[in-house]
């Protein structure tokens, strides 16, 4: 099994979403999620965090929040996204709620703009849960989201 420090990429098909889920690590931290079609050549299947993402899949909602992440985004982009590790295992929020948890104003049209950019261009779906968010933009894809929002019973 992987442990803290592990660098490389890990990921594994699974059912529910008909795709695999694919999770890269540097020094211990993810820094990358994506869902590709089949598992890459280059990727083990081993890792625990994969077995927590198979879990929330299958319907045991994971919070997720105890993920080292290594986040390379602007500051103001990471304060969002840290907002969305707020936001508890089955329960939403819409973007204007997210912009008022982060200290911006829903009023303001830079301000939501900077929060659906950070929600479009978010690097750990699932880790980071956009598919928390009411009426994205979503960095999760469609029928991921759906699954993780049945899962969590939203």
């Amino acid at each position: 099994m992987a442990t803290s420090g592990t660098s490389g990429v890990f990921a594994r098909e699974y059912d529910a979403i008909g795709r695999a889920v694919e999770v890269g690590f540097a020094g211990g931290r993810a820094i990358a999620v994506s869902f590709p079609g089949t598992v890459p050549d280059d990727a083990s299947s081993d890792h625990d965090l994969l077995d927590r993402i198979g879990d929330a899949l299958d319907g045991e909602p994971e919070s997720f929040d105890d993920v080292e992440v290594g986040l390379t985004v602007p500051t103001d982009q990471r304060r969002v996204l840290e907002a969305l590790r707020e936001l508890p295992v089955g329960e939403s929020a819409s973007v204007s709620r997210l912009t008022r948890l982060v200290g911006l104003d829903d009023d303001d049209a830079e301000d939501l703009e900077l929060v659906t950019r950070a929600l479009r261009e978010n690097p750990l779906p699932v880790i980071l849960p956009d598919h928390r968010v009411e009426g994205g933009p979503y960095a999760t894809p469609g029928d991921v989201r759906s699954v993780l929002r049945s899962t969590e019973g939203i």
